[in-house]
């Protein structure tokens, strides 16, 4: 069984960033970037039904934007967002940025996420 998920947004931390996002996500959310924040996030805060998805699924999860997860593992080849199993110090992608970019809802997300991701 799954017991570390690495989910890695397309955007990158800092409070300049955050505000930039959040612009982004009011005045052009059709050509937001990050479809994994898109989902998961309101304007300003997490959604409280994927803060419920998440402590369900009773694995450990890493939430990094793209500068931090780039700081701290090896240099990846993958497009952002993207979910990583992490086992052994060695990340097994589950979830691509062409997957989580197709997701519509968040219903489509979580599913996702439970079929690709949890096993």
């Amino acid at each position: 069984m799954t017991k570390h998920l690495v989910f890695v947004y397309n955007a990158d931390s800092g409070m300049f960033n955050t505000l930039t996002d959040i612009a982004h996500k009011v005045f052009s959310p059709k050509t937001y970037e990050c479809n994994l924040c898109a989902i998961s996030h309101s304007y300003l805060s997490e959604r409280g039904e994927w803060k419920d998805f998440i402590q369900e699924l009773d694995v450990e999860c890493e939430f990094l934007h793209r500068d931090e997860f780039l700081k701290k593992y090896t240099s990846n080849e993958e497009k952002f967002p993207v979910i990583f199993k992490l086992a052994d110090k060695e990340l097994t992608l589950c979830l691509s940025a062409d997957k989580i970019d197709a997701c519509k809802t968040m219903g489509d997300l979580k599913e996702e996420i439970n079929l690709n991701c949890i096993s």
